[in-house]
């Protein structure tokens, strides 16, 4: 690697957890080949990245440090070499797993960064609503979340983290690329599968601080949170959004807007390279 990718470059905390970009710039100003999505509530989702080849936050951070080439090291024992000549890390290792010979590898790397993201959680003040709080909601809100219950948004965008849990056909109406303009054309899942049923289809993203994540959809072809609320009527619900009800649920989107944990907010103090 180049030395100027971390997790942190594609996934900045300031910026609730993505860094608003079409496609992140890896190692040697490389482009990824998908949309960097946030890692605030990740530890929810049925898997990780938009195609569903991670299984989990720990698993995406275990194949991370190899994979894909735009970002990662030569071999798990470059990243270990790595970790081992930064004296301050091989202490922390120890601290953190006391009893192993050899902490430092990239299992333990792993498993430290997936449990910094499972305490990534963003309360936010729909669930103060759904706790019963009747205030917690504007009534332009409230009349957006009954568009998105009655437009049928919520057969995907389910449960407590409002998507994340199903793989979906990104056009289930018609072709994305006819509304999005996307230039190459992804075939989602199918990368991964070869099953011609997985074609264009994603894993439906999680809707939590999705007003704060702009550019949308996997590859960032859309800028603004109107404009992919309109594309997804579009494409998925087969209609055609009104201005009115555009307005609406974008309103009740912000309110899924969380809290950003304050120990995630203060900057560590990282060991130093040099002995």
């Amino acid at each position: 690697m180049d030395g100027t990718v971390s997790c942190a470059r594609c996934h900045p905390i300031g910026l609730y957890a993505a860094d608003g970009l079409k496609k992140s710039i890896g190692n040697n100003c490389k482009v990824n080949p998908r949309n960097a999505p946030t890692l605030f509530d990740a530890s929810g989702k049925i898997s990780a990245h938009w195609i569903g080849n991670r299984t989990d936050v720990e698993d995406q951070a275990r194949q991370a440090v190899t994979g894909p080439p735009s970002f990662g090291m030569p071999s798990n024992e470059a990243v270990e070499a790595k970790l081992k000549g930064i004296p301050g890390y091989t202490e922390l290792f120890k601290k953190a797993f006391p009893g192993e010979n050899s902490p430092v590898t990239v299992d333990n790397f792993a498993k430290s960064v997936g449990a910094f993201e499972r305490t990534l959680v963003t309360p936010a003040p729909f669930d103060a609503f759904l706790k019963g709080d009747s205030t917690a909601l504007k009534e332009q809100e409230k009349r957006g979340l009954k568009v998105f219950m009655d437009a049928d948004c919520a057969t995907c965008h389910s449960g407590p983290y409002v998507g994340g849990q199903i793989y979906q056909k990104f056009g289930f109406s018609e072709p994305y690329w006819k509304f999005t303009k996307s230039d190459p054309i992804d075939e989602g899942r199918y990368t991964v599968t070869k099953n011609e049923a997985d074609k264009y289809v994603f894993k439906v993203p999680i809707l939590r601080n999705v007003a704060k994540t702009a550019p949308y959809f996997h590859d960032g072809s859309v800028d603004t949170l109107e404009e992919a609320v309109w594309v997804m009527g579009k494409t998925q619900l087969n209609r055609e959004l009104t201005k009115g009800e555009i307005e609406e649920l974008v309103a009740f989107l912000k309110s899924l807007t969380g809290i950003i944990p304050k120990e995630a907010l203060e900057i560590p103090l990282l060991p130093s390279p040099i002995n």
